[in-house]
């Protein structure tokens, strides 16, 4: 059973910036197009970065030009640097695989105060 630890999160003035981590107990980055999911009080999870195989990064346009993902697939670990972070983007963030067959991990809280 793969595991998925994420790290990194906490809270930042609005502006201020995070690098979150995610770290797989098996090597799956090499066969699956990985992702960064976030979910904020209220909604439903979504899906916010997905780097693929061949290292091509995805963002949703709600994060595009402040976020960047990033893969080390030799240590099993996944990375989002966020940089000038909204309130909008508080939301507890995971990492899973493009086709979520992975249980989800605990997850790190991000908290942009205005």
């Amino acid at each position: 059973q793969v595991q998925l630890v994420e790290s990194g999160g906490g809270l930042v003035q609005a502006g201020g910036s995070l690098r979150l981590s995610c770290v797989a107990s098996r090597s799956i980055f090499r066969i699956h197009t990985m992702g960064w999911y976030r979910q904020a009080p209220g909604k439903q999870r979504e899906l916010v970065a997905a780097i693929t195989t061949g290292g091509s990064p995805n963002y949703a346009d709600s994060v595009k030009g402040r976020f960047t993902i990033s893969r080390d697939t030799a240590k099993n670990t996944m990375h989002l640097q966020m940089n000038s972070l909204k309130p909008e983007d508080t939301a507890v963030y995971y990492c899973n695989a493009d086709t979520i067959e992975y249980p989800w991990g605990q997850g790190t809280q991000v908290t942009v105060s205005s």
